[in-house]
């Protein structure tokens, strides 16, 4: 485990202690799923780099880690909370997440250094499987607090080994039978605000470092399972195949074709899963995961409508058959006006800019005030081994939500 016992103030110095846990030799970058080895040594790092700052430690009963700075001894309402999420996606970058941690150890650091005499009680809070890399479902943490998914679905999530989330939550000190929505933890929170780094090119394009989020898109992600005929690839000759895959993809094209004809869309098929996968083997079945967004949700709903209907007709023409699931589906966020005018105030000189990319201040958008800063990456790619803050940038960012956070503490 690494351990954060001195006090370091920089973020790009936080994030130097962390470089080496969940590197991948395979994929590039960092694959950190939820409660894996290196996710689990992030937590453990994050924890002693909060008792470092004698801030107080708490797991919530759906995983979140809470990290308190309440000098006053304030009644626990009307918190401002701040932090992001420690798990990636396969092969992801090294920001992704926790940039927006290390950036608020380091807003911590500026504070109690500083003069600041809080008038609301501060939280760092760092959410599990925002990404969805292991279970499917992004931000599971905060959906679950907030009771936009249920715990009995959450609890019956099954990774690719067959481990469900139930048991996997068991083997980290939760109970399921716990899990869900905490009116009593929501209670406690007035307003949450979110750094990240940007996941585009909006900040490259106004050569600006800090920028203040407007919205989400609205996004989702189905299943397109092709059932056919698994058979032997020696022995079955051409015209005797119900063959799945090909079906899957002549529709990987058209998602292609769909998305480009609407304006503002993003369509994408980023994970198929032939069964029984042997290179010798015609599959019996191939799952197609497909990731629909769009500023409009009914335009979100359209478009996943016709790439349902010519991915049926392509199975159709290959004798087989299309079923279309819902994993999940999160309308578009606008951020709160209020709470986002008011860092605009703070940081006059921060563009607004939307955003295509699901985070956890999105989900809690529906409970409390939230609102997002987002720094600059200088190559505008992102879940991916090139996602890229330069440290004077990270600095900034961590400069400019102790800022922030200061202006939130003492003028409720």
């Amino acid at each position: 485990m690494i351990e954060s016992t001195a006090r370091t103030s920089s973020v790009s110095g936080l994030l130097a202690e962390i470089a080496d846990i969940g590197t991948d030799s395979a994929r590039g970058g960092y694959s950190r799923p939820v409660y894996s080895a290196a996710e689990l040594e992030l937590r453990e790092w994050f924890i002693a780099a909060a008792r470092a700052r004698s801030l107080d430690i708490e797991q919530d009963r759906n995983g979140i880690i809470w990290a308190w700075w309440n000098p006053a001894r304030l009644p626990l309402t009307d918190a401002v909370v701040t932090g992001s999420h420690l798990d990636s996606v396969p092969g992801g970058g090294a920001f992704d997440g926790p940039l927006g941690v290390a950036s608020a150890l380091a807003a911590i650091d500026s504070l109690q250094a500083g003069s600041v005499v809080p008038e609301r009680p501060l939280a760092l809070a760092v959410f599990p499987e925002e990404e969805g890399s292991r279970y499917g479902l992004a931000c599971l943490g905060s959906q679950l607090m907030t009771g936009a998914v249920t715990p009995q679905r959450a609890a019956a999530l099954t990774d690719a080994d067959g481990t469900t989330f139930a048991d996997l939550a068991a083997r980290n000190g939760l109970d399921p039978a716990g899990l869900g929505r905490d009116d009593e933890r929501l209670s406690q929170i007035g307003c949450f605000v979110e750094l990240h780094v940007e996941q585009g090119r909006g900040l490259i394009d106004q050569g600006r470092a800090i920028a203040i989020g407007s919205s989400i898109l609205g996004h989702g992600r189905w299943r397109l399972s092709f059932s056919g005929q698994g058979n032997h690839a020696g022995t079955t000759l051409m015209d005797r195949r119900r063959d799945p895959m090909l079906a899957a993809a002549a529709t990987v094209l058209d998602v292609r074709r769909l998305g480009r004809a609407v304006d503002g869309a993003r369509a994408t098929v980023g994970k198929l899963d032939p069964i029984p996968g042997g290179s010798n083997v015609i599959a019996s079945r191939v799952d197609v995961w497909l990731d629909v967004r769009h500023s409009d949700d009914v335009v979100v709903a359209a478009l996943v409508a016709d790439i349902a209907a010519v991915a049926r007709e392509h199975a159709g023409a290959e004798g087989c058959s299309m079923t279309l699931t819902e994993a999940s589906m999160s309308p578009r966020v606008d951020f709160h006006p209020g709470l986002r005018g008011r860092l605009s105030d703070i940081l006059p000189d921060a563009p607004i800019l939307p955003t295509g990319a699901g985070h956890d201040a999105g989900v809690l958008k529906e409970e409390i005030p939230t609102a997002m800063l987002f720094v600059r990456n200088p190559t505008g790619i992102s879940h991916s081994p090139e996602e890229y803050v330069e440290d004077p940038d990270a600095d900034a960012g961590g400069d400019a939500l102790a800022t922030v956070l200061a202006n939130l503490l003492t003028q409720p």
